[in-house]
C-alpha cells in the first residue's frame, strides 16, 4: 500500500505541480532584501560615499515620527556601512554630533560586537555610546530598540531591561522592533521560556492596533519554539502555534499581495506554516509573498541563538543562502500541495477529463 501511496503521489506531483507554480513569482524575479523606493537612493548614493540622501531621509523619518521605516532604514544602513563605511565616516566628518548619523553608527557597532567572541564585554564597553544615543531621542523609540538589543547580549539583569521597555513604550506603544527585542529577551534561548514569549506576545497582539505588525508578533514566538524542536514536545501546545499562524494570516491578508511593507511577516509566517504542515496555507502565504523574500528567517546559523534547523525540521540546511532557502521551502511547498491534490482535479472546481464527472 505505502508503494501504491507513493505512485499516485508521483502521478499528482507531475500532473498538478505546473499549475500550482503558476501563482508564484519566477525564480529570476525574487529579490532579497529588496530596499523600497526610499531606501533604494540613499543606498546608491552611500556606494558613492555619498550621505546626504541617507541623511535627508533619516531625518525626514524623525521629524514626521515615522519609527516603523525608521526603524528599518537604520537597521539597513547599518548593514551597508558593515562592509562600506566610507559614506557614514564622511557623514560623521561633516556633522559629528547629528542624531541620525550616530544612531547609525551605534547600530553599527552593536553588530560588530555581536558577532564578537568576546561579545558581552565589547557590548559593556557600547554602553556610554548606547546610553547617549538613547537620551538625545525624546520621542524615538529606535534607539530604546537598539538599547533592548544590547541589554540582551551585554546580559543585563530583569530590572535594567524592564526599565528600558518603558522608555521604549513610553515613546511608541505599538512599536514592532521593540516588541521583538523584548520577545528575543524573554525567549527560552535567553533568560526567558517558550511559555512566558508566547504569553508576552499574544498580549502584546490584543492590544496593538488593527493594522501594527505587533498583531503577528505571537508567529515569531512560535518560530523560536519550532527552531528547537518538533512542536509536540509538551513545552508549547502545538495548537498554540497553529493560533499564532492563525493570527499572522488574518493580518496578512489585510495586505495587498505583493506589498513590500509586511514582507518579513510574510516570509516568517510561510516557515512556520511549512514546519505545521499547513501546506495550503503556505502556498497562499508565498502568493501573496510575491518577489520579496527576506533574509530573515531562511539564513544560516548567526551567533548563539540556534538559526539552523532543528533535527525534526522539514526545512533543511541552506548552506548560508537564504535565497535558496526561501526557494527550496516554495518548491517544497508546491510539491506538496500537488501530491495532495486528487489526481483530475483541474483546479477550478471541476473534474478533469477522464475522472468523476469528465468524459
Amino acid at each position: 500500500m505505502s508503494l501504491l501511496r507513493a505512485l499516485v503521489g508521483a502521478v499528482r506531483s507531475a500532473r498538478h505541480a505546473p499549475r500550482l507554480a503558476a501563482g508564484f513569482v519566477p525564480d529570476d524575479d525574487v529579490l532579497l532584501d529588496a530596499p523600497d523606493e526610499r531606501l533604494a537612493p540613499a543606498l546608491v548614493a552611500a556606494a558613492l560615499a555619498d550621505p546626504e540622501p541617507a541623511a535627508k531621509l533619516l531625518a525626514t523619518t524623525r521629524d514626521g515620527g515615522e519609527w516603523e521605516d525608521r526603524d528599518r532604514y537604520v537597521t539597513r544602513l547599518a548593514t551597508f556601512a558593515y562592509n562600506r563605511e566610507e559614506w557614514l565616516t564622511h557623514w560623521l566628518d561633516a556633522a559629528p554630533r547629528d542624531p541620525d548619523a550616530l544612531l547609525v553608527t551605534a547600530q553599527l557597532a552593536v553588530r560588530r560586537a555581536w558577532e564578537s567572541p568576546a561579545r558581552a564585554e565589547r557590548l559593556r564597553d557600547l554602553a556610554p555610546l548606547i546610553s547617549a544615543v538613547a537620551e538625545q531621542a525624546p520621542r524615538d523609540p529606535v534607539p530604546w530598540r537598539l538599547a533592548l538589543d544590547h541589554a540582551r547580549g551585554a546580559h543585563a539583569g530583569h530590572t535594567v531591561f524592564e526599565s528600558l521597555w518603558a522608555q521604549a513604550v513610553r515613546r511608541s506603544p505599538h512599536h514592532y522592533g521593540c516588541h521583538v527585542a523584548a520577545l528575543k529577551y524573554l525567549s527560552a534561548q535567553w533568560y526567558g521560556s517558550h511559555r512566558a514569549a508566547f504569553d508576552f506576545a499574544e498580549q502584546a497582539a490584543d492590544d496593538a492596533v488593527e493594522d501594527s505588525l505587533v498583531r503577528a508578533l505571537p508567529v515569531r514566538a512560535a518560530y523560536d519554539r519550532l527552531r528547537v524542536g518538533p512542536a509536540d514536545d509538551g513545552s508549547v501546545p502545538a495548537a498554540r502555534i497553529d493560533r499564532a499562524a492563525d493570527r499572522a494570516l488574518t493580518l496578512s491578508a489585510a495586505f495587498p499581495a505583493g506589498d513590500p511593507w509586511p514582507a518579513e511577516v510574510r516570509n516568517l509566517l510561510a516557515y512556520v506554516l511549512v514546519e505545521q504542515a499547513r501546506w495550503r496555507e503556505a502556498r497562499e502565504e508565498f502568493g501573496r509573498i510575491g518577489p520579496y523574500a527576506t533574509s530573515f528567517p531562511w539564513r544560516a546559523a548567526r551567533g548563539s541563538v540556534p538559526e539552523d534547523p532543528s533535527p525534526g525540521s522539514r526545512l533543511r540546511s541552506n548552506r548560508g543562502d537564504p535565497l535558496l532557502g526561501f526557494l527550496a521551502a516554495r518548491d517544497l511547498v508546491r510539491a506538496e500541495v500537488a501530491r495532495r491534490t486528487p489526481l483530475w482535479d483541474t483546479g477550478d472546481g471541476r473534474a478533469g477529463r477522464g475522472g468523476p464527472g469528465g468524459h
